[in-house]
């Protein structure tokens, strides 16, 4: 039976892990979005000169920006392995970094003028590491505040890592607003957007700092004793075999929630400058402003559930995306302010509703030995199918079709996947971890039992001398 509705305390100590989570967190989204926002405006300019039109030179530098989500499932998978054996602080603070050190190196790249084609090469290989590095943050941030909170409001204190996205995005969007808006178009592109990269030495060291803090949840320290001591398989190959169906399960959830933020906060920088001519300091403060508000959606979301339960909550996010896109690009074709921000808050808070249950909701899937794994394959893969495609596929269909309908289509499509996929769910609120942990050593023993019995009716069937 799942013990449910836990009565632990809210300690300090939580919350200094929700800080610390959250440091990391926003300082490696700044610069995770940075490039996206940079590839937007600076990089298809600088490194991709040569382009037909400006619209495909957007897409060259989309090519960049998805090579970061490739990476991104193998720095998942590695993380997530050894985070599940050495803990999840020290790979945290590996992570902050290789993230620091590879956007801080992209701040420094000559452009294709001076160095030709080995100037995109360096910007692709920089954007590896940096993939590589922010997937196995994820996985660990979140893991670390699932597994301190209480079983009450786990869903609650883990969407708190989550807010470290729109915290991040708001930071590197006003980065960059400021530095368009107080720089000529031509320092701009010429040295301006740098400095938004060389930014980040500065917070990596305080995150990092924050980071040393805090320490790998008990549950983690137990469980890793007791496979120590049992010397048991774990580890991603682990989890796939012993959990198939719930690693599916947490892409399926995956899937529309990542479509749906970069076709918010990436393609419509594209589709506001390009097709509608919108000024970047104009479309940047609509972003910022809607990136603030944001914000306070993960928590709020994040409240919801614990109040209604992860599969409400989550369903709700999916069927207001799935109509986002019928909505939101005529009313970014009003040219209104104020309609322009409604559909992008619209679309963040369709994000908002599904990526705050993300955390509680996937590590309430495995138990402690291979969370770290689960969360990383269930989150990561699915990035190179969902979020890196997104801006280039908007953009392809943008281009073919000269209309916003089957980017809605699109949208719709990959929103039915998500809530197929929260439908085969088991509600798992209030849940408490140290019953999955207690179930899986059942079906451990219950494995291995009757591997023993296939063995021994072997040894019984050996014919003797």
């Amino acid at each position: 039976m799942v013990q449910r509705s836990g009565t632990e305390p809210v300690t300090s100590g939580l919350r200094r892990v929700v800080a610390a989570s959250m440091a990391g967190t926003v300082v490696e989204w700044y610069e995770f979005f940075l490039y996206a926002t940079a590839a937007n405006l600076v990089f298809g300019k600088m490194f991709f000169p040569n382009a037909h039109s400006e619209l495909d030179g957007i897409m060259d530098a989309f090519l960049t920006y998805a090579v970061g989500f490739v990476a991104r499932p193998l720095g998942g998978l590695v993380f997530g392995h050894f985070g599940d054996k050495l803990g999840r602080k020290k790979l945290l603070q590996l992570s902050i970094i290789l993230v620091g050190a590879s956007t801080f190196l992209m701040g420094c790249l000559p452009g294709f003028a001076e160095w030709g084609y080995l100037a995109p090469l360096a910007l692709v290989t920089l954007r590896f590491i940096q993939g590589f590095a922010v997937g196995g943050e994820w996985g660990g941030a979140a893991l670390l505040v699932a597994e301190h909170s209480p079983n009450r409001s786990r869903g609650f204190w883990a969407s708190w890592p989550q807010t470290g996205v729109p915290l991040g995005n708001l930071l590197a969007t006003a980065a960059l607003l400021i530095l368009s808006a107080t720089i000529s178009q031509e320092g701009f592109l010429a040295w301006g957007w740098r400095i938004g990269f060389w930014l980040s030495a500065v917070i990596v060291v305080v995150g990092y700092y924050i980071r040393t803090k805090i320490s790998d949840a008990p549950i983690f320290l137990e469980a890793a004793q007791e496979q120590e001591e049992a010397a048991g398989p774990s580890g991603v190959l682990e989890v796939v075999r012993r959990y198939p169906r719930r690693v599916l399960a947490a892409m399926g959830i995956r899937f529309a929630e990542n479509v749906i933020y970069y076709l918010v906060v990436t393609f419509s920088i594209t589709y506001l400058k390009v097709i509608l001519h919108m000024d970047t300091s104009h479309v940047l403060l609509l972003l910022l402003v809607a990136h603030a508000i944001h914000c306070f959606m993960v928590p709020a979301a994040g409240k919801l559930l614990d109040a209604w339960g992860r599969k409400p909550t989550y369903l709700v996010g999916a069927v207001v995306g799935a109509s986002w896109g019928f909505a939101a690009f005529p009313m970014m074709d009003s040219r209104q302010d104020g309609l322009i921000l409604a559909a992008i808050v619209l679309g963040l808070a369709s994000h908002a509703l599904m990526y705050a249950g993300q955390p509680s909701i996937m590590a309430e899937m495995f138990p402690t030995s291979m969370r770290y794994s689960g969360l990383s394959i269930g989150s990561q893969v699915t990035s190179v199918l969902s979020g890196s495609l997104a801006p280039i596929i908007a953009t392809a269909l943008l281009g073919a079709f000269g209309s916003s309908v089957p980017i809605a289509l699109y949208l719709l499509a990959s929103c039915v996947v998500t809530i197929i996929a929260v439908l085969a769910l088991k509600e798992t609120k209030g849940i408490d971890l140290r019953e999955l942990d207690a179930a899986h050593a059942a079906r451990m023993a219950a494995a291995d039992g009757r591997a023993a019995g296939r063995d021994g009716s072997a040894l019984q069937d050996l014919p003797t001398r």
